[in-house]
């Protein structure tokens, strides 16, 4: 079964300074039909205006990822880790036990473009954890590349649940195969441009739900930048 997720139907916070579109229900955003999918919680896609940013806060008990853009993003936190991505990095990090970290837009000129999500871990209370990692346009073109795991598989970051993050960039003939194994779910993003996913058509920021499907197929598109997320049903 597929379920369409359209990219206007989402939550929308205009703090001024920060422009974020929620796909799941977030702060003051409540949708009961959309309050996440499996362990996936979160996906806001956030603009931030010239050197704004989310001050120091706290998290525990959640992986947080994200997928930069456009723009620089600074992240500074409370295990001494400190650094400023682009386009292709991908941080995550391990909340556990307790976290505190900020987040800016780096750039005093220029706006910053970024995904954060959000995914449940397998177990609670574990001990903090930090890691980045860069992959090229070249990586994803025409190919699934995954970027996160719960085992750090091909170079992916390592996320503390049973799920696979895969990011793709296709253009024109391009077309990848993604096959579900028994008692798996998918969801499909689409960061920009446009795709067709097992017949569906999808714009940038619209998404799909994937249940009681073996094979997702993603192709004629144009432009296009997705993230697929293979979950536990």
């Amino acid at each position: 079964m597929l379920q369409v997720r359209k990219s206007d139907d989402r939550g929308l916070a205009n703090h001024g300074w920060l422009k974020s579109r929620h796909t799941f229900s977030f702060g003051s955003y409540y949708d009961e039909e959309h309050t996440g999918f499996g362990p996936l919680l979160v996906i806001n896609e956030d603009r931030v205006a010239p050197g704004q940013g989310f001050g120091t806060h706290g998290h525990r008990d959640m992986e947080i990822i994200s997928y930069v853009l456009e723009g620089a993003l600074e992240h500074k936190d409370s295990m001494g880790n400190g650094s400023v991505l682009h386009y292709g990095d991908v941080q995550r990090m391990t909340a556990g036990t307790g976290v505190r970290h900020s987040e800016f837009n780096h750039s005093k000129t220029e706006g910053l473009h970024f995904l954060q999500i959000w995914i449940q871990p397998g177990k609670t209370g574990i001990e903090p954890g930090y890691e980045e990692k860069h992959f090229t346009p070249e990586s994803k073109a025409g190919q699934l590349r995954l970027i996160a795991s719960n085992d750090g598989r091909d170079g992916s970051v390592v996320i503390h649940q049973d799920a696979a993050i895969y990011a793709t960039i296709l253009d024109g003939t391009d077309a990848v195969t993604h096959t579900l194994a028994q008692g798996r779910t998918a969801y499909v993003h689409a960061i920009r441009g446009s795709v067709t996913v097992n017949g569906t058509a999808l714009a940038g920021g619209d998404a799909l739900k994937v249940t009681a499907e073996t094979v997702i197929t993603l192709g004629q598109a144009e432009a296009a930048e997705v993230l697929l997320f293979d979950l536990p049903y």
